[in-house]
């Protein structure tokens, strides 16, 4: 199934995102190779080879991610020959665009869209999630995975060189801003008719939990992945990161986040199931 380029709204990936027959997404290296800027596909074979190799190092089966196959290409008056490729699973592309050459413009844009797209999935197919019934159960599960990843970026962005509490709630505010389109966390209490007392988090439904925890992942590994040292530089890559986490929304149809409903305090949900918790140990 080929896609044509034709969609102004959606991303250069998701154009050539294909179907197969289990109606499963994949990808072709052929096809990623080109959008990827690489001149010949000689050319690509040492970061799928990379790209395999990081795939085992992480202890997945390789073979599930990158399977060889055969496509046919027209020659030109009807002549037709095989060339070989491989198809990919989402994270198999994930991989590859970590191993690409990241001078590129568009292997930046690659990391973001298939990392958070790759973090969607793994969300999705989490046992813990799939078996979550309700709209309440997802934004608890979402909440606490937040508060845990918000520990990790605190930590990667200290090593970084942020500090002290100010210049850490400076840095949180470029992420908001990159990924509200400009608004902080007091732009976004007054948006939200939030009181300042409360937490942003805490009022989230699990759509703009899910983009915020996004934001934070991937914030997290670009400034451990790219060593990124200084201040200014730790809130430039947080804006950037949650600009673009907001423009993948964006092609795929998404509400922003700043006009996502407000959702009650998720500490009142905790509190719904004491009475049910004592109950139980009577």
């Amino acid at each position: 199934m080929e896609n044509k380029l034709t969609n102004p709204n959606q991303t250069v990936f998701e154009q050539i995102k294909r179907v197969d027959e289990n109606k499963n997404d994949y990808w072709t290296a052929r096809d990623l190779s080109t959008v990827l800027e690489y001149s010949e596909y000689r050319h690509f074979k040492p970061v799928i080879d990379k790209a395999k190799e990081s795939c085992k190092n992480s202890g997945y089966e390789v073979q599930h991610h990158f399977e060889d196959i055969l496509d046919m290409i027209e020659l030109g008056k009807g002549a037709m020959r095989e060339i070989e490729n491989v198809k990919m699973s989402r994270y198999a592309c994930y991989l590859i665009v970590q191993n690409a050459d990241p001078s590129k413009e568009i292997v930046a844009l690659g990391q973001t869209y298939f990392a958070v797209q790759t973090r969607l999935q793994e969300i999705q197919q989490m046992q813990a999630y799939q078996q979550l019934k309700t709209e309440e159960e997802k934004r608890v599960f979402l909440r606490k995975e937040m508060f845990e990843h918000n520990k990790h970026l605190a930590s990667a962005a200290k090593n970084a060189g942020v500090i002290n509490p100010i210049d850490y709630a400076i840095f949180q505010n470029h992420g908001y801003m990159g990924l509200y389109g400009g608004l902080d966390a007091k732009g976004i209490h007054r948006k939200k008719g939030l009181k300042k007392s409360e937490q942003i988090l805490d009022h989230m439904g699990s759509t703009e939990l899910a983009a915020n925890l996004f934001r934070a992942t991937q914030t997290e590994e670009k400034l451990k992945r790219e060593n990124i040292m200084g201040k200014q530089k730790a809130n430039q890559t947080h804006f950037e990161v949650g600009k673009k986490v907001r423009k993948t929304i964006q092609e795929i149809g998404g509400t922003m986040p700043e006009h996502l409903p407000v959702a009650d305090s998720i500490k009142k949900l905790g509190k719904k199931d004491e009475p049910k918790k004592l109950k139980k140990q009577k």
